[in-house]
């Protein structure tokens, strides 16, 4: 019964997986893969060398760099995607008029297409034609680089990220506050608990299944997140705004010579990095009781 499954994991998932390790183990570039040029082939020649490409990236202050701002990315992403998320769930699970209205447009960024979605935010960031910079001059202010500028630019591509991943934020506490029995928050009223108290310790303890599930999700997607940060930035300005994966992006397919082995080793450290992540926060919720 699973069989399909597994061959369309296996095909999809595991053949890629296990020959961009092989090829991290090798010196693999574009001058010596097997490549036809013409009515010629020509037959690879690169040759196995070990751990020297995962060496070679440890060693390198640019993975490290790459790393810290990364991280830092991932971090602000999630946490305010995972506020606001939360914020706007609770609003939206009130009786309030024209509430399905505000659900569907808040939904909405989710159902574009992400490169729609980061094209859009490109022209609004246009620093002499766009429409955030016509309102900010039509109130006497400025015009801001929005991606001419390190700090901007990051800013800026945190701000577009958000703004992708509160959706999914959003549909998933929402699904969670409804499946809280309301009798628990009619007993904590009657007991005299205020509307933080209710949230501290109904709410909050309720949604955590939840929330641990959307949280390490949006921390693996935001950790590899190649559309927002390319389309908008592609890295820029000069390397400011380069996160892991897009710099492995860049040696194999940008840069010349391409680097195959190179890449694929940044590659397999990003995986082992999420993998090791996963597995921390898994061990964490299982010292607070939770299953997962």
């Amino acid at each position: 019964m699973v069989a399909p499954v597994v061959i369309v994991i296996a095909v999809i998932i595991g053949y890629p997986l296990v020959r961009g390790l092989y090829l991290s183990l090798t010196d693999a570039t574009e001058a010596n893969v097997a490549r036809d040029i013409g009515m010629n082939h020509i037959p690879a020649t690169y040759q196995f060398v070990g751990l020297d490409n995962y060496t070679s990236v440890l060693s390198d202050g640019v993975f490290w760099s790459r790393l810290g701002w990364t991280v830092t990315w991932t971090v602000a992403c999630v946490g305010i995607t995972f506020t606001l998320g939360l914020t706007l769930a609770n609003l939206l699970n009130r009786k309030l008029r024209g509430r399905t209205f505000y659900r569907l447009a808040l939904i909405l960024p989710w159902a574009i297409p992400a490169f729609i979605s980061v094209f859009t935010w490109r022209l609004l960031y246009n620093e002499k034609h766009g429409l955030l910079n016509k309102l900010l001059q039509g109130g006497g202010i400025d015009a801001i680089p929005w991606l001419n500028d390190p700090t901007w630019a990051k800013l800026s591509v945190i701000a577009v990220n958000v703004w992708l991943g509160v959706p999914f934020m959003l549909v998933a506490l929402l699904g969670g506050l409804q499946s809280i029995p309301g009798e628990l928050y009619e007993a904590a009223e009657m007991d005299g608990a205020s509307a933080w108290q209710r949230f501290r310790h109904i709410t909050v303890p309720s949604l955590r299944s939840v929330s641990s599930t959307v949280i390490l999700l949006s921390t693996i997607w935001t950790f590899n997140m190649f559309p927002v940060i390319f389309l908008l930035t592609r890295g820029g300005p000069g390397d400011a705004t380069e996160i892991l994966v897009t710099y492995a992006y860049r040696l194999s397919f940008v840069d010349s010579p391409r680097n195959f082995s190179s890449s694929a080793a940044w590659g397999v450290l990003i995986l082992l990095l999420l993998s090791a992540v996963a597995v921390v926060y898994r061990r964490a919720l299982r010292k607070q009781g939770e299953v997962w």
